[in-house]
């Protein structure tokens, strides 16, 4: 995505008459009141906001009162969650809820502005490629709140089926009130050569644009470049066909299902999707992949009770199914201490934890950043007392510390995240190559530690959110053979089996021995999972 550029703002460039410092609608709205206005199609205005009322707006040039900017709650709540993603390095998922919370919309217009916000975001790619075909002039040199109004715009009538008039016509009043009337007039100039064509139409000479066919279909399917051609080969390692590619891409940029994971002995599945039922009003359904997934239609979770309460949590099927398959296969011998090394946020933590308590095992979730750590207790308070004892250290350095200690270890490694990208759009704006190249030395450490940090005939689950080959099977083949050098035997075991064992449904990679879950065939996002048996 393009970034910010300083100027006059006049053209898109710069602040405007409200905001020439920042130009952006976060830094409008900190630290003063709402304005009250009229209502405008897809959503209402803040009824908190007070501000400028009829007749009493500045002065034009020729002494007459222009009224103020007073764009509708909704567009202005998805600018916002724009302008905290783009400057701060927010998550939408964490900073749109509280957002939404304070405009107090109703769930129509909640809805509204989620979805605008989410598709503004994960087609930021599509959208800048057709906008660059409209300006005069780079991307990169537009104001960042211009750019997120633009995107916004694009979105409403090329993907959300607003009527374009209504679409141009609120976004550039939203345009005005983050930069000013002189941004809002390039604005609606823009979103106008935007809508003269369809979707098709622009797709199409996207396609003519690009210098050749990746090129094109990372443009159309908004990702950028290096992610597609890794995707690519990432379908090819794990035996798929590189043509399912396209499918792949759009998978990504689909609205996820929301999953919840009733944790084993804690919460039944039935019970689960009946207190679903109640607290949201819509029909669950079980899970295709995880025994323990309730898949709900709609609605708020957190007003679940067995989700308030921890009993359940929001978890994705893949990864409840990965954390499952780390407490599948047999082991000889003992088998009560467990450990998952990287436990934060918690949910896998808590599943673990739950089974752990089912088997008389006992587990410890080690987390290094105290932040994340605090999490993971939240994640397992219902889980009962002196099953689940929460660490804040490195995994690192637990294989040295406690070497052969543990009977099974979940490492589930930190990734570039581009599993998940339809929960995470923000993740493939922000990551590099040079990310994946960092994150897999990290992944080495984390899997020889756990390799030595667990007994012999104890049991190793390798994890990522990521089908990067860097990150997943070339981890593995490399710490295995470092593991070797140093004296180790390890033997792979047939995760597709283990995955088969436990899921309602085989995912599609079951045949193999190394697990890859995707979302444009098994629904879930992109997970990996290793199962290694140290024999010495």
């Amino acid at each position: 995505m393009a970034g910010r550029a300083r100027g006059s703002g006049q053209d898109g460039r710069g602040g405007g008459r409200r905001g020439q410092q920042r130009g952006h609608a976060a830094s409008q709205r900190r630290g003063q009141g709402r304005e009250r206005g009229h209502g405008n199609e897809g959503g209402r205005h803040h009824p908190a906001r007070q501000g400028p009322q009829r007749g009493r707006g500045p002065r034009g040039d020729d002494g007459s009162r222009r009224s103020l900017p007073n764009p509708d709650a909704a567009r202005l709540a998805a600018l916002e969650a724009l302008t905290r993603v783009r400057e701060d390095g927010a998550y939408a998922n964490l900073v749109l809820p509280p957002i939404l919370s304070a405009a107090r919309l109703d769930r129509r217009d909640a809805g509204f502005a989620t979805a605008l916000t989410y598709g503004a975001l994960r087609l930021a790619g599509r959208y800048d490629a057709i906008l660059a075909l409209c300006v005069d002039r780079p991307l990169g040199q537009l104001d960042g709140a211009v750019l997120d109004a633009l995107r916004l715009g694009a979105h409403q009538f090329l993907g959300m089926r607003v009527p374009a008039h209504a679409a141009v016509s609120a976004t550039v009043e939203l345009a005005a009130y983050a930069a000013g009337r002189g941004a809002s007039s390039f604005v609606n100039a823009v979103l106008r050569k935007v809508a003269a064509k369809d979707l098709d139409a622009w797709l199409a000479e996207v396609r003519d644009a690009a210098p050749d066919e990746l090129a094109a279909l990372a443009a159309v399917e908004s990702h950028p470049a290096w992610i597609a051609k890794a995707l690519r080969q990432a379908l090819v390692v794990s035996g798929r066909d590189p043509s399912e590619l396209e499918d792949l891409l759009t998978a990504d940029n689909a609205d996820p299902e929301v999953v919840l994971c009733a944790r084993p002995g804690l919460v039944e599945t039935e019970r689960l999707a009946a207190e679903a039922r109640r607290a949201v009003g819509d029909e669950p359904r079980l899970g295709d992949i995880s025994p323990c997934a309730v898949v709900l239609p709609g609605g708020d979770p957190g007003r679940i009770p067995a989700v308030r309460d921890s009993r359940a949590g929001v978890e994705d099927e893949g990864s409840q199914l990965v954390a499952l398959m780390a407490s599948e296969p047999t082991i000889a011998g003992r088998d009560e201490r467990w450990l998952d090394m990287c436990a934060g946020p918690g949910g896998k933590a808590a599943l673990l934890g739950a089974r752990a308590a089912q088997r008389g095992a006992r587990l410890v979730a080690n987390e290094v950043t105290p932040h994340r750590a605090r999490l993971v207790e939240a994640a397992v308070r219902a889980i009962p007392d002196g099953v689940v004892e929460v660490r804040c250290g490195d995994g690192r350095q637990l294989g040295r510390d406690e070497p052969g200690r543990y009977d099974r270890v979940l490492v589930d490694a930190p990734c570039t995240g581009l599993g998940s990208l339809r929960r995470r759009p923000e993740a493939r704006w922000r990551r590099g190559p040079k990310d994946v190249t960092e994150l897999a030395a990290l992944q080495r450490e984390l899997l020889l530690s756990a390799l030595a940090a667990v007994r012999r005939g104890g049991l190793v689950a390798y994890v990522t959110c990521s089908p990067h080959a860097l990150e997943t099977s070339l981890v593995v083949k490399d710490a295995l053979s470092r593991a070797t050098r140093g004296g180790m035997s390890i033997e792979t075991l047939h995760a597709g089996d283990a995955a088969t064992r436990i899921a309602p449904r085989p995912p599609a990679g079951a045949d193999r021995a190394q697990l890859q879950l995707w979302p444009h065939l098994d629904g879930t996002d992109a997970m990996f999972c290793a199962l290694l048996r140290r024999d010495r």
